[in-house]
């Protein structure tokens, strides 16, 4: 059903009027502030009534001011704005009255002389009867309609009842409404506020667990860098002892075979003699030389094999299969319990290590 509003010529400045009666409406009750108004840190305005609503609907354990328990203060959110009021002890007690919209509120009922709704409502008149205002509320229908209407009009088998009880009821559930929404949006923001506190505590101990990872994984690549220097030391060993005998060998062939060089070229020159007396006199000692050096026994060659280095290869697939097998701990009883236990397999591990490349070298 729908129903004509006729306004009947305003003052000048009445549009100024409902703009400031506009701004004077609680957003709890959605109407008239009532007093004692309170200002909130966020510096909106609510009736005591209703901030005190709000405030016990988000702090059900709060004690009141009759109590004689001590309470220690509370919190809720401002319905404009959400931002977060803290209160004391007193609760909504202890915030500032707001006398200036107090004023405001006094000066614009001696101005209006009627109530905040009451021009809406005498302009609101029947669809069926245009000279009838709309005074009644069908309970069956729910629908605002008129006294002509209950009496032989479309809703006369209906049950009705007075538009201010039902407009009274309907705010207050309204207002309830609001009440439980707003302590419902509280409790889903300390869920998201504790959530979010988890990420950042997840992504903290990641941050931690990883540079103990980076940190341990270090110590493996010290430990393998250690043992790594020690075989190519006992390897640089044995190469400089190979090369020390095998170059001592060529000195003692090389002087064998200068000297031996030196006693043909004697030899060949003695021959070369035309006196027989005097190559005679020189043959003697010259063939002896000769035969000595003959004679002489250089010392034995290195074995076969013996430039071979195949005895110093290293075997790292076992030890290579074991890091593959480095995965997480799991069921420790504390971080620094599991820490030191991370550290003592570390150092077990690093000797196994090295016991094992020592066996295989």
């Amino acid at each position: 059903m729908n129903f004509p509003v006729g306004f009947k010529p305003l003052l000048g400045d009445a549009h100024s009027m409902d703009n400031l009666e506009k701004q004077l409406i609680c957003p709890i009750c959605l109407e008239m502030f009532s007093k004692p108004v309170v200002i909130l840190p966020c510096q909106h305005n609510l009736c005591r009534k209703c901030a005190n609503d709000v405030f016990q609907a988000s702090n059900p354990l709060w004690q009141s001011r009759g109590s004689t328990t001590v309470s220690s203060g509370g919190r809720f959110r401002c319905p404009s704005c959400r931002h977060e009021v803290v209160l004391d002890r007193h609760g909504v007690y202890g915030l500032q009255r707001n006398l200036l919209v107090e004023n405001i509120i006094d000066i614009y009922k001696q101005e209006s002389s009627r109530p905040l709704h009451s021009k809406a409502e005498q302009h609101l008149m029947c669809e069926e009867h245009e000279e009838e205002k709309i005074n009644i509320y069908c309970l069956s229908c729910e629908v605002p309609t008129c006294s002509l209407c209950k009496v032989f009009g479309a809703h006369k088998d209906c049950e009705v009842a007075p538009l201010p009880n039902i407009y009274k009821r309907q705010k207050s559930e309204l207002s309830d409404g609001i009440a439980m929404l707003v302590a419902g949006n509280d409790r889903v923001q300390a869920v998201i506020t504790q959530m979010e506190e988890v990420c950042q505590t997840i992504e903290d101990n990641s941050r931690r667990q990883k540079q103990l990872l980076g940190q341990r994984f270090e110590t493996l690549c010290a430990v393998l860098e250690e043992r790594k220097a020690e075989l190519l030391q006992v390897l640089a060993r044995e190469q400089e002892e190979k090369l020390q005998r095998i170059r001592g060998l060529i000195r003692q062939y090389g002087d064998h075979l200068e000297a031996s060089s030196k006693l043909v070229e004697s030899a060949i020159q003695s021959m070369e003699e035309p006196q027989m007396a005097l190559y005679l006199q020189q043959a003697k000692e010259l063939i002896k030389k000769v035969g000595d050096m003959a004679k002489v026994e250089l010392a034995g060659r290195p074995e076969p094999g013996y430039e071979s280095m195949e005895q110093f290869s290293v075997n790292v697939e076992h030890v290579a299969e074991m890091l593959r097998t480095i995965d997480f701990q799991t069921g420790g009883s504390g971080e620094e319990e599991e820490e030191e236990l991370v550290l003592e397999g570390e150092d077990g591990s690093a000797g196994a290590e090295e016991e094992k490349l020592e066996a295989s070298t």
